[in-house]
């Protein structure tokens, strides 16, 4: 409490995170101002006494910057922090530091993709072991909530924007679970934003890593304490698949053998990219010393949330998958080799990310696809190179009733033992408010 009465900090965006740090700090004595030209997001906090203003300058003697995710690094606030020598650091990092010296240990995942699932079913192994834990960060609980209450652990969820700003933050173990290009936009290059990922391992943090992805293998390199995870069959050190069951090698019970925490057929969700997530989450909880068999019990029990490889139906033979949280190339690409014939409905705000690749792998598997959103022209110069004989519609009207457009084109084009699959490997602020209501009017138009 000491070291927080009366510091002037200043708390960029009043947005949840910054609502929620702003009201921490009060309770520990900080003197609070926050900036935000929203009044909508603005006028919550004034109404309970905080000073909200409209400024690209710090005020004179702030002594700390606390930033929301959304605020890229250039921004004038930011830019002018940093030129002023105040510290800048994002709502994980206040977390992490208000933390008490007997607080929960964190496990934490990050990467392009999967990192949703991920915690969701590390949370999930927690739980069957009988620990107190919550999945929080970027899913779930706000981190500020859950660091500062009481559980035995945490799973943990954090974005590229978070770890940007993150310097002293320790998490038990940690992993990446793969790297692609994302976010550019906001990094400022690929080189940059696969930094800001490598920062999650942090000195006397176990890293572990997806030996299938480069850029995992690349950034665990660093560190003392590795631990793999493999598709295939694992080394030592490593968690894998041996013929059909999820096997230990790293954290063993019986020393120099495979430990068999569960079977594939224990996973509910579809995709070797879930059996990747499964592995990630089993080898955070097994350096935690999770039993095998609450590992076993845990996936059993997990079931993905909405919009992420769900099945809305299943009509005269053809499958209709919602994975509206593909919303970059290689969130797509894994979810396009779940299905072996494809209608991919696909467009959106791509975000500078490139598409040539995505279309040439998921071009033997697809029948026809559907076009909509913003930037459709990449998807369809890529789709005329790399699969010209397969039919494309495209949908030009860029507001929510493209989605019932998109849906009834791909009906009159999907045959029995085809999927219909909404991946569509870019944002959805084009035309909807996010991915979430991108998935649901796919699902309400599908069910009509």
């Amino acid at each position: 409490m000491r070291a927080w009465e009366g510091l002037p900090v200043l708390v960029a965006g009043a947005g949840v995170s910054g609502a929620a740090a702003a009201r921490v700090l009060r309770e520990r004595g900080a003197t609070v101002t926050v900036v935000d030209a929203s009044d909508e997001r603005a006028e919550p906090l004034r109404a309970a006494g905080f000073t909200v203003v409209a400024t690209d300058e710090p005020p004179a003697g702030t002594a700390l910057v606390v930033t929301s995710p959304g605020w890229r690094p250039d921004s004038p606030l930011l830019l002018a922090a940093a030129a002023a020598g105040i510290e800048v650091i994002g709502e994980v990092e206040l977390a992490w530091r208000l933390r008490g010296a007997d607080a929960a240990p964190w496990l934490a995942v990050t990467g392009t993709n999967g990192k949703t699932t991920t915690v969701q079913m590390l949370a999930s192994i927690l739980s069957a072991a009988g620990l107190r834990t919550v999945a929080a960060g970027n899913v779930g609980l706000p981190l500020l909530d859950a660091a500062l209450d009481d559980h035995d652990v945490l799973a943990v969820e954090l974005s590229s924007f978070q770890l940007h700003w993150s310097s002293t933050l320790r998490p038990h173990t940690a992993v990446v679970l793969n790297v692609a290009p994302d976010h550019l936009d906001w990094h400022g290059s690929f080189a940059e934003y696969a930094a800001a990922k490598g920062r999650i391992h942090a000195p006397g943090t176990v890293a572990v890593y997806n030996r299938e992805d480069p850029e995992s293998v690349r950034l665990a390199a660093r560190t003392d304490s590795r631990v793999g995870f493999t598709l295939g069959s694992p080394g030592p050190g490593e968690l894998g698949v041996v013929e059909h069951l999820v096997v230990d090698r790293a954290f063993p019970d019986v020393p120099g053998e495979a430990t068999h925490l569960a079977d594939l057929d224990d996973l509910q969700v579809p995709g070797a990219h879930n059996v990747a997530n499964a592995l990630a989450a089993a080898a955070l909880a097994r350096s935690y010393g999770v039993p095998a068999a609450a590992v076993r019990d845990g996936l059993r029990s997990f079931r993905a949330d909405a919009h992420r490889n769900a099945l809305v139906t299943t009509v005269d033979g053809v499958g209709w998958v919602d994975d509206s949280k593909a919303t970059n190339p290689h969130a797509a690409a894994a979810s396009l080799a779940a299905y072996p014939s494809v209608v991919w409905i696909a467009g959106g705000l791509l975000k500078g990310a490139d598409v040539d690749d995505l279309v040439r792998s998921a071009a033997p598997r697809l029948r026809a696809a559907v076009l909509l959103g913003t930037d459709r022209a990449p998807f369809a110069d890529a789709l005329r190179r790399h699969a010209p004989q397969i039919p494309v519609v495209e949908v030009a009207r860029l507001d929510t009733g493209a989605m019932l457009d998109a849906v009834s084109a791909a009906r009159d084009l999907a045959r029995p033992g085809d999927t219909v699959l909404l991946a569509p490997a870019a944002a959805s602020m084009d035309c909807f408010r996010d991915y979430k209501q991108r998935g649901d009017l796919f699902a309400e138009a599908v069910r009509a």
